[in-house]
């Protein structure tokens, strides 16, 4: 299995998800824990020293000008974690958890936090046997970084809060006494290092993004089903049109499309048909899709480098020189947060308006409502009205959680960025967008096979076999609500992207997680 090296290689959210997932062990080189190591010594020169800095022999947020003594400065990391503690709601998703470890410990690693050595093999102890901290999902306004998600992450480490252990919540002290261990005594600023940082929206974007760029590789595929249901055209997706309007994102959407119908009977028994153009979710999708693709690459850049930054404070960059700055606020993630997630929406609109265009009987062979025998069958009626639904709760998540600032710290923090609501909201977008697609598939598989005898090229014949290897051609009304969820799993599961890589050729790898 490989080894990633915190703190030293270069972190990306594929490589935070194989350390999440268990593909590749995390690490520090000895070279690291040096680093790590005499950057705690000069803390604790600091903690005895009479100049003050914030944080490790001050107090914090409006308390910054009050000094603590030498001996108050353990208890202090300690009440630093217990009072911050003050997160609500239900818990995360313990991999969405276990990702703010594998990020906060790589941003620790590197040497300018003052954490000490024990508690950064505390971390990863967490991390190496999955036994992780319970986090609530709200309570961070993203302005000292995420304070409150990051405080209840970090109580296992003093022995308080609860952990996922052996499959159960279960409160850290039981967990202790189970693995005879106990609980530890913070150093000098430790507390602080822990709580600062945008480990909680970071950890939802590396989601966002993987999750995002599934649904985005779907709607092409599921996309190109429709239009070969629908018969349209494929002139939309000719080169020499889009390098006309070379975006980096539509480009890569039409080629994919042009792979996909590649030598298919069906396109060959329209071309002299009588139809100028193909509505817009058609005709447009490698503008549609492809804007969603730019602005996934855009937080895949930014994303980037917010994994590999360090985010606390202060920091400490040698012995002589210590920073008071805000490299923990969220911003800088707030800001394309709220644009993945109006990206994300807008794929799912255009994938309802696809649904809605397959039931119109658009031509003669494939009937209206997608079913022979209407009437005392609705057909796929129904199924149009929740994508609807999901597509219109998407636009109410859509306005910008870093448009709201809301001033805290009694003014110390006077403009927040809300990136963790701005997470948080991306990613529950993204999750209706995986229905939305479900549904555009089960109608584009119906329109598909109203083309038969005709064959398509081999990626959307590949695609639509796997499709009724799980779900059957409808002929009469039944409960779709579970064809839905047979459908959502097939996405979740990403065989359909599976299938597809392995016949297709493969293109401009910037588009990739990995």
């Amino acid at each position: 299995m490989p080894t990633f090296y915190l703190g030293q290689d270069h972190l990306t959210a594929g490589k935070a998800l194989d350390i999440c997932q268990g593909r590749t062990t995390a690490a520090l080189s000895a070279h690291q824990w040096e680093k790590v190591e005499a950057c705690a010594r000069t803390v604790a020169r600091i903690a005895h020293e009479e100049a003050a800095v914030y944080g490790i022999n001050t107090g914090f947020g409006p308390l910054c000008s009050t000094k603590i003594s030498t001996s108050d400065t353990a208890r202090l990391q300690h009440n630093l974690l217990i009072s911050h503690s003050v997160g609500v709601g239900q818990p995360i998703p313990e991999h969405t958890a276990r990702l703010m470890l594998i990020l906060k410990a790589h941003a620790l690693a590197q040497g300018f936090s003052g954490i000490s050595r024990p508690t950064l093999e505390r971390i990863l102890w967490h991390i190496e046997h999955h036994i992780t901290p319970v986090v609530p999902e709200q309570g961070s306004v993203g302005a000292s970084g995420d304070l409150a998600p990051l405080a209840h992450l970090f109580l296992p480490l003093i022995g308080e809060g609860q952990v996922l252990y052996k499959g159960e919540n279960t409160p850290t002290a039981a967990m202790l006494q189970a693995e005879g261990m106990a609980p530890m005594q913070l150093q000098p600023k430790e507390g602080l290092a822990l709580i600062n940082g945008t480990q909680f929206i970071a950890a939802f974007a590396v989601e966002t993004l993987d999750r995002m760029h599934a649904c985005l590789s779907h709607a092409d595929l599921i996309g190109a089903l429709m239009i070969e249901g629908l018969l349209g055209s494929a002139s939309p997706f000719h080169p020499a049109l889009h390098d006309l309007r070379p975006f980096a994102g539509s480009r890569h959407v039409a080629a994919r499309i042009r792979q996909m119908l590649e030598g298919s009977e069906i396109l060959s028994s329209h071309t002299h048909c009588d139809r100028v153009q193909d509505p817009y979710s058609l005709r447009c999708i490698p503008q549609v899709h492809g804007a969603s693709r730019n602005a996934w690459l855009h937080l895949k850049g930014l994303l980037e480098t917010e994994l590999n930054a360090v985010t606390d404070n202060p920091v400490i960059l040698n012995e002589d020189l210590s920073i008071s700055g805000g490299n923990f606020h969220g911003q800088p993630m707030a800001l394309p947060l709220d644009y993945a997630c109006l990206a994300a929406s807008e794929i799912g609109n255009i994938s309802d308006r696809r649904c809605y265009l397959s039931l119109t009987g658009i031509d003669g062979a494939v009937p209206k409502l997608l079913m022979k025998d209407t009437g005392t069958n609705s057909g796929f009626m129904i199924l149009q009205y929740t994508a609807a639904a999901l597509a219109s709760e998407n636009k109410g998540l859509c306005f910008p959680a870093s448009a709201d600032s809301i001033s805290t710290s009694l003014g110390q923090e006077d403009h927040v960025s809300m990136g963790s609501i701005g997470g948080r909201k991306a990613l529950r977008v993204v999750e209706n967008l995986e229905k939305i697609l479900a549904i555009e598939l089960l109608c584009a598989a119906q329109a598909f096979d109203f083309r038969r005898p005709l064959r398509s090229g081999a990626v959307l014949e590949a695609i639509h076999s796997r499709v009724r290897d799980s779900i059957s051609f409808a002929t009469e009304d039944r409960i779709f609500a579970d064809d839905i969820e047979q459908a959502r799993q097939l996405l979740l599961g990403r065989d359909l992207l599976t299938i597809s890589k392995g016949i297709q050729t493969p293109l401009d790898g910037q588009f990739e997680v990995y």
